[in-house]
């Protein structure tokens, strides 16, 4: 029987999510779910697979697998690919993943779609509805044959659920050869970045090309303040420098899950929408009342941003 494999490294934050999205793509090719792990394991990765109906976890530990680094990544999943096959393999869409999931189905003769949103079984074959063009639009991809896939897939697009029957996971320690492997590119000084981090924040006031021009980026600033939140940014004021590259949100930035989103000048392109879709509630301003963004806020409100974001803070300092 042909495998469906879920593949994380690191935390197990989003592991939970693309179990759950794996468990329905297993079912529908009537295959066997597994979750390989590179390097250190999560603390509670038995209690995760236990709840995904998991039954057995394959964890590659190594020396050389203590940090992420592309070419031992590669080069441990295609040493586990000859042992173990697999029909389809799922990774969570991050920077990492980008380094790892191409390369990898270059080496193993795979298949391979980036962005992925959703994955779902229709007459046997696999659709795969992906963001493309920058985040502009979305495609939906037929993966037909018997051959081997890479899927990458934004988990804060998906919900993480628990299984009818639980199973109960063991884990399995496999070996890999990684002795003539060696990073080809070192990190001569790594980027830190201290103090709150977007991703953690429970209120985000995001900012984007409405707001016109770099100064009126304080505006998102004085309401995450207010609010007792951050500031955060779409991807085109960022490029444009309006504000540093640790506060953006979407697909090719930061991946949030706030109480409270608070979208000022955005048009809710699907590339930023992965990054905040997971937000409780959502609220977006803007002066377009066809504005993408408006079909997945909760409360919408038709202004110019540059005159609500004031009255906004002045309304919460009471």
């Amino acid at each position: 029987m042909s495998r469906v494999v879920v593949c994380t490294w690191g935390t197990s934050g989003g592991a939970e999510e693309l179990l759950t999205l794996a468990r329905g793509v297993a079912a529908g090719l009537e295959a066997t779910l597994g979750w390989v792990v590179l390097g250190p394991a999560p603390h509670d990765v038995t209690a995760i697979a236990s709840r995904q109906d998991v039954p057995v976890v394959d964890h590659i530990e190594h020396e050389k697998l203590q940090s992420f680094g592309g070419d031992v990544a590669v080069a441990a999943l295609a040493d586990y690919v000859r042992q173990h096959d697999f029909r389809v393999l799922l990774v969570p869409q991050t920077f990492d993943a980008r380094l790892l999931a191409p390369r990898l189905a270059a080496r193993i003769d795979a298949g391979v779609v980036m962005n992925g949103l959703g994955v779902v079984v229709e007459g046997g074959a696999l659709a795969v509805t992906a963001s493309a063009y920058g985040g502009d639009t979305r495609v939906v991809y037929t993966l037909a044959g018997e051959g081997r896939f890479v899927i990458g897939v934004a988990t804060s697009a998906l919900a993480a659920e628990p299984a009818p029957n639980p199973a109960t996971a063991v884990t399995r320690h496999c070996a890999v050869d990684l002795a003539a492997v060696e990073e080809r590119v070192q990190v001569v000084t790594r980027s830190e970045q201290t103090g709150p981090r977007i991703e953690e924040a429970d209120v985000l006031v995001a900012g984007g090309r409405g707001l016109g021009e770099k100064a009126n980026y304080r505006l998102v600033e004085e309401l995450a303040e207010a609010l007792g939140g951050m500031a955060a940014a779409s991807r085109p004021i960022v490029d444009e420098g309006w504000a540093e590259p640790a506060r953006q949100v979407g697909l090719t930035g930061k991946i949030t899950r706030p109480t409270l989103y608070i979208a000022a000048g955005i048009s809710g392109a699907s590339q930023h929408m992965v990054g905040c879709a997971a937000a409780k509630t959502l609220v977006a301003i803007n002066r377009d009342p066809e504005a993408a963004i408006f079909r997945y806020a909760r409360y919408g409100i038709v202004g110019d941003c540059l005159e609500i974001l004031p009255a906004l803070t002045r309304a919460v300092k009471g």
